[in-house]
């Protein structure tokens, strides 16, 4: 190697040692809450995904993590690319000290509407949880008759790595369902769009009407009401 070669290894080591400094700080940054409430006993961050969408479920996790993990990287999951989500899914399945997921059927948002969907998910996913939670970590809301002691925290996945985990693990396991339903249910493109209103979504909604997993009362403005 030479000495200009030399040199420009260093450089490169040095610029990817001072960007893992960065990351551990800003890991640390989001731990605020869990110190805060470390004496309270399991701390389990909430977050849902799939609020939005014209198909599809909503899911909602439930994550409860060591109080000593070392995962960097999380992170509000629409700020990460496909891949990092998928890299930290896998981290935090196998470190976390559990995981539950609520899933909430389209029929069932059409029946009692997205929030109290959304709660009902939050609730499911609350009581997967193989060890019980102390106190939760919501992001944003509270949730009606969860009989655990809430904290909801505006930005939640952005300022809690507990939550940031839940808002991860959510969003992969609901873009793999939609995925799956691209399969069943072919010509929305849900394996691209995951169910949301993107402009190819609307058109071939106007052209083939809604499928199963289409969400009624989220299409008024795009089916006439005698296909809906």
């Amino acid at each position: 190697m030479t000495e200009k070669q030399r040199a420009k290894q260093l450089e490169k080591e040095a610029k990817a040692a001072e960007k893992l400094k960065k990351e551990i700080e800003r890991t640390e940054s989001l731990m605020v809450y869990e110190r805060k409430f470390a004496d309270k006993g399991y701390i389990a961050g909430i977050d849902e995904v799939g609020r939005g969408p014209l198909s599809g479920p909503v899911v909602a996790c439930a994550c409860i993590l060591p109080t000593d993990h070392r995962i960097l990287y999380l992170n509000d999951s629409k700020k990460l690319s496909e891949k990092k989500r998928e890299e930290l899914y896998d981290v935090i399945m196998n470190e976390a000290v559990a995981v539950g997921l609520g899933m909430v059927t389209p029929k069932r948002i059409d029946e009692i509407n997205i929030l109290q969907a959304t709660y009902e998910a939050m609730r499911e996913a609350i009581s997967k949880l193989r060890v019980k939670p102390d106190i939760l970590l919501n992001d944003a809301v509270t949730i009606p008759q969860a009989g655990i002691p809430q904290v909801p925290i505006i930005g939640g996945d952005r300022k809690s790595v507990s939550i940031a985990a839940a808002s991860i693990v959510a969003k992969v396991t609901r873009d793999r369902m939609m995925v799956e339903y691209d399969e069943m249910f072919p010509g929305y493109a849900f394996a691209k769009n995951k169910g949301y209103g993107t402009a190819e979504h609307i058109a071939a909604l106007k052209e083939f009407g809604p499928c199963p997993i289409h969400r009624r009362t989220f299409i008024t403005k795009f089916v006439p009401e005698d296909r809906l």
